[in-house]
């Protein structure tokens, strides 16, 4: 597979592994990765010989989130915010985490099929924090992953969730010692390919039309919730106070 300077691509027999290379910016996402997450995704979708994808941010850190200084560029066909959280697959994904997680990083988690975290991850919805709401899928599938009261208590308060309690609550399917993940990933997947593609295909298929019934609905409510955010004084206090890194001043309008 070929790589790009945001993300590297390699196919393990039947298993393509996409990896998140913008290490310097704790892989935060710009319009640049957005294009090459989405082609990477692409190329799992439609290449028959790919029945599994991994996707990890390397041994350090999973991802950030948007880039709040260059923003993650435009939705892509095919995979919608980041060129991940909107597209509908077949073929599963396994997330594959160390260290952090955060905002769209953790909504990227969400959309995955199958996680596994190191000890040292840290999964957390800090939108709040800055005036912000989470647009890339987490107002809605949260609550699908996690308990609602749960969801509602990373929604509001911008808390960290740990690898352990995201594995009691069933977020996580299993946890490793740092800088394991992918070797976790890999097994997983080698567990998987194991088995007729087409079948798991189906399988996988099913579940998600069914767990993804009201996906319509969240997008649009979400896109609701983004307009007011936009529109909010309090919004641009919380990002004016992250760039200058200093305390926000919310006024509540």
């Amino acid at each position: 597979m070929s790589s790009s300077e945001r993300v590297r691509a390699e196919t393990k027999d039947h298993v393509l592994v996409i990896t998140m290379t913008r290490h310097d910016k704790r892989n935060a996402i710009d319009g640049e990765m957005t294009k090459a997450l989405d082609a990477a995704l692409n190329a799992l979708d439609d290449d028959p010989d790919l029945w599994v994808g991994i996707l990890t941010g390397g041994p350090d850190m999973f991802c950030a989130g948007t880039d709040m200084a260059a923003t993650s560029g435009s939705p892509t066909e095919r995979g919608g915010v980041y060129g991940v959280v909107g597209r509908t697959r077949t073929k599963p994904l396994i997330a594959a985490v160390e260290g952090v997680a955060y905002g769209g990083g953790f909504e990227v988690v969400m959309a995955c099929d199958v996680v596994i975290a190191a000890s040292n991850a840290r999964f957390g919805l800090p939108e709040v924090k800055r005036g912000l709401v989470a647009t890339s899928g987490a107002l809605f599938r949260a609550a699908r992953v996690l308990p609602l009261n749960v969801a509602k208590q990373l929604l509001l308060t911008g808390a960290d969730l740990s690898p352990a309690d995201a594995y009691r609550l069933g977020l996580v399917n299993e946890v490793t010692e740092p800088g394991e993940a992918l070797d976790a990933a890999l097994g997983w997947a080698e567990s998987m390919t194991a088995n007729a593609p087409v079948a798991v295909q189906q399988s996988l298929r099913v579940v998600d039309a069914l767990a993804s019934a009201t996906d319509a609905e969240g997008w649009a409510l979400t896109t609701e919730a983004r307009k007011v955010i936009g529109a909010s004084d309090d919004a641009k206090e919380g990002v004016a106070a992250f760039f200058e890194k200093r305390a926000p001043r919310w006024t509540g309008r």
